[in-house]
Formats: structure tokens, sequence, C-alpha cells
């Protein structure tokens, strides 16, 4: 012991010391994770006289909802325990390091891994949650962490295992407050640092998107379904984009949104009609474009499998058309869905939806032959006839 180490410090120096090996992938030694809690607690009651109380912190459910040991005897009585040592070793962390400590979270992953790889998906989900709000309060990003979610609910579907649909509006409500986070951080990143921001950002509106199609793979009653759908209109409301321009919507019915193959994509996959339809429901944006102009309308009648996915095809433009999809919305190329159809199935399913009011046609008319509308229609029909 150093000259200048105090008893108090001598003691927490120790119990980190011990709480170390507990959750730890390359130093794992249990042995020691009890030695060294033990020579902490021994030193705290080497003199009787003056005993060195332990401030223990509040019971964490994720840790079990244990209380840190005490005693000497009590220590002793978990000796064969590994599982309350390990909890004990991230109970002691917290403890000293403080829940900000950027440190501290990276065993409780750690620990929640082992428990995911040991099918102890409970467990491992409550200490995940546990690290993933500690690291969000501490404004750290976590697009790692809310794909690991998304990464581990798609596991246990595939295993017919339950997700509890508390659990995933508990992590979209995360990702809401971080594509939130990650939207103003664009705006105010130097330039060196844009594109990891935005490569972040946008990783978390594709996990997004994994997390809402999970949630139609799980049983949810009406109560968990309407506090599932109000983070997704949350989000739909903040209307994030990627850098080409598209929505959630324009995502959702897309062969090239990108997904994780890490479980995820045993579970996911787009164009998805489900996330589609529940998209809309919650107030997603039917006419919205991507920097080329294109609705989701134009994206869907591209699709490349139009006879083994049928279904996805049919149900999406059924499901864009009846929630008001302007079948003759012109792009930047002055293309129409029509003329994007790459097949002949995605034109005739096109074709028996298209039902063009006379006011589309009018409208259609104005811009085919350019004729002068500024100014001279009221404002609000003016928007109506620019996309047309």
């Amino acid at each position: 012991a150093h000259a200048d180490c105090d008893r108090r410090s001598r003691i927490e120096a120790l119990e980190l010391l011990g709480a170390s090996f507990a959750n730890d992938r390359e130093n794992y030694d249990i042995m020691k994770t009890y030695h060294y809690l033990y020579l902490a607690m021994l030193e705290r009651y080497r003199d009787s006289e003056n005993i060195i109380e332990k401030e223990v912190l509040p019971q964490i459910e994720a840790y079990g909802s244990r209380t840190e040991c005490r005693t000497p005897q009590e220590l002793e009585s978990i000796r064969q325990d590994r599982d309350a040592l390990h909890m004990e070793g991230l109970i002691v962390r917290e403890r000293i390091l403080g829940s900000d400590n950027i440190d501290v979270s990276h065993p409780i992953i750690y620990r929640g891994a082992v428990y995911a790889d040991n099918m102890e998906f409970e467990q491992c989900i409550k200490l995940w949650l546990h690290a993933l709000h500690l690291r969000q309060k501490g404004n750290r990003n976590t697009h790692k962490d809310l794909l690991r979610f998304a990464q581990v609910f798609s596991q246990m579907i595939h295993l017919n295992e339950p997700v509890k649909a508390r659990d995933i509006e508990s992590v979209l409500r995360c990702s809401v407050l971080e594509i939130e986070q990650g939207m103003s951080r664009i705006k105010t990143t130097q330039d060196a640092d844009i594109h990891t921001a935005m490569d972040n950002y946008e990783c978390n509106i594709f996990t997004f998107l994994y997390l809402v199609c999970i949630s139609t793979k799980t049983q949810c009653s009406e109560e968990d379904q309407s506090r599932i759908n109000k983070q997704i209109y949350n989000l739909i409301h903040l209307d994030p984009r990627t850098r080409d321009g598209s929505s959630l919507l324009h995502h959702a019915v897309n062969s090239s949104t990108p997904v994780d193959d890490f479980h995820t994509n045993d579970v996911c996959s787009f164009p998805n009609a489900l996330v589609t339809k529940l998209l809309l429901d919650c107030g997603a944006d039917v006419n919205a474009v991507d920097g080329e102009g294109n609705s989701p309308l134009h994206i869907i009648v591209q699709y490349h499998r139009p006879i083994s996915d049928f279904l996805t095809l049919h149900s999406i433009i059924i499901s864009l058309v009846e929630a008001g999809a302007h079948t003759d919305m012109t792009n930047k190329h002055k293309k129409t869905p029509l003329d994007k159809s790459t097949t002949g199935v995605s034109e005739i399913l096109l074709k028996t939806q298209m039902k063009l009011s006379l006011k589309c046609l009018a409208a259609r008319a104005v811009r085919i032959y350019n004729i002068s509308y500024q100014n001279q229609i009221p404002r609000t029909l003016e928007e109506f006839v620019k996309f047309h």
C-alpha cells in the first residue's frame, strides 16, 4: 500500500480490482473476484473501533434486485455462487465509478451477452436495457447498443422464444431519442466527423425499421400495440431522412434497404408489407418524396421479385393507393410510377388500382401543356399541380 493511500481508497481499489475480474472476457477469474472483494471487506472491519461501513446503492432490477454484501459473513455466503458474484461485481463498479462513467456499461453488456449465449434472454435484455439507459443518460453514441437489441430479438423470434412487447417499446423509445439527437448532431458536427455522425444516424434509422418489423411478429395486447404505435408516430413526426432523402416509408418499400446479417436477416426483410401498413397507420406521408422526387409508389413498382414475392408487391401497392398515393405523381425526371414500373406485374397491379380523379387529370393537363397557373388558382391547388 502506498503511504498516501488512505483506508477508504485502498478498500475501493481492492473492490474495483475484484469486480473487474468478474465480468471481463479477457481476464475472467471468479476466484480472484472473491479474493479481492474479501480482502476489501476485511479492510473495512480491520479496526473494530472504526469500521468503514459500505454505502450501498438502491436495488437495481437488472442486477437481480440484489443488495451488495455489507459484512464478511454476507460475502462468504455467496462464495460458491458464481451468478451472485457476477452481479456483485457489476454493482460494485456502478457504486464506485458512478453510473455516468464511460467504463461502467461494457461489463454489463458482456455479462448480458453471456446470458444470451446461454439462451437466458430475459436476464440479457434486463442488463442491456440498463446499459442502454446509462449510455443514453451520458449522451454516448448508442447505435451499436440499439442494433444489438434488434439482433437478440430476431434471434429469439427465430428460436420461437417470446419477445415482450414492453421491451420492444422501451428500445423503440430510446431509438426515437437517439435519432432526434442524431439529427441535431449532424447540424452541429464539424466536417471531419460528419461522415461518422451520418453513418451512425442512418444505422439508427434502419435499426428502428428492424424493431418495427420485429414488433409485427410479436404477440401484442391492444395496450402494448398502442404504446408501440406511439413511438412510431413520434419518429414519423420527426421525419428523419437518409442521405438520399428517403423517408421511413421509402425504406419500408425498398428492396435496397440494408438488413444487418447477424440474426436480423432471419426475421426482417424489405420491402415489407406489414411495416408499410403500420407506418401508414401511424401517419406516414404516403406522397413524401426522396432526393430524386420519387414517392414510395415509384420505389415499390421497381421491385425485382414480382412473381416469387407477389403478395408483398400486391399488398404494398394497395396499401399505398388506399392511403392516398397519387398514381400519376411525377419525379424530377417527369416519370410517374407507371413509367418507372420495371415489370409487367407491377404495371398491371398499378393499372387496376389507378382511379384518376378529374382533379388529377386536370392537373396533369396543366403540366403537360405548360399552361401558366401560378397566382391564377388558389395557393393550396398550386402545390397539388406542381407534383403532377
